[in-house]
This record gives structure tokens, C-alpha cells and sequence, in this order.
């Protein structure tokens, strides 16, 4: 069993910070790769960024480029999402997801409960 526990949601004014963090725990050995999906009302589940455990390189969608940065403690196992410069259409049901190897979203196979993120113009 494999558990990710997202924290750090919340609602801030359009051009705010907020910093997600997920643990990850349980038989997560053979997980490499850590990310962080969002879905908001009426669209689909998208990719936001993604980070190897190992070699901690990242990947982020082109929307969130330049704002967000995705970071992993190996000490204790935890995904982190720092987004700055948030937009109201960054509001969303952010979710941690995690996947044996980094590439194609559809690889994740493991998810959180979500986290809401609400920007308000």
C-alpha cells in the first residue's frame, strides 16, 4: 500500500504564494518518480510537474513554467509545489500522484485525497 497525504492548500489573491508538500509512505520503494496533478470543475485531469527521486529532475507543464518548481526531501520522503505568481486559472483540486518511472502522465498510478487552491482575482 502506498500513501500520499497532500497539505498546504488554500485561497489566495491572484499574484500570491502557496506551497504544497505531500508525504509519501508505505511501500514506496519502487516508486520513482513524484508528482502533481490539478483538475478543476468541468475539465480534465492535467499534469502540472513531476520530479525523479533519484536524480531529482523535473518536468513541468508549459502553463506553470517559470512560476511553480516541484522539490523532494529524500530525508522524509515529501514532494513539495512552490507557486508563485498564482492566476485565477491556476484554481484547482491539486492532487500528489506518484509512478515507478518518470515519463508519460499516464504512468502515475498512485494518488492523494487533493488539496484545493482557490486565487481570487
Amino acid at each position: 500500500q502506498v500513501q500520499l497525504v497532500e497539505s498546504g492548500g488554500g485561497s489566495v489573491q491572484a499574484g500570491g504564494s502557496l506551497r504544497l508538500a505531500c508525504a509519501a509512505s508505505g511501500n514506496t520503494w519502487n516508486l520513482n518518480c513524484l508528482g502533481w496533478f490539478r483538475q478543476s470543475p468541468g475539465k480534465e485531469r492535467e499534469g502540472v510537474a513531476r520530479i525523479h527521486t533519484g536524480s531529482h529532475s523535473t518536468y513541468y507543464t508549459d502553463s506553470v513554467k517559470g512560476r511553480f518548481t516541484i522539490s523532494y526531501n529524500n530525508a522524509n520522503n515529501t514532494v513539495y509545489l512552490q507557486m508563485n505568481s498564482l492566476k485565477p486559472e491556476d484554481a484547482a483540486m491539486y492532487y500528489c500522484a506518484a509512478a515507478q518511472y518518470c515519463g508519460p502522465w499516464s504512468l502515475f498510478e498512485h494518488w492523494g485525497q487533493g488539496t484545493q487552491v482557490t486565487v481570487s482575482p
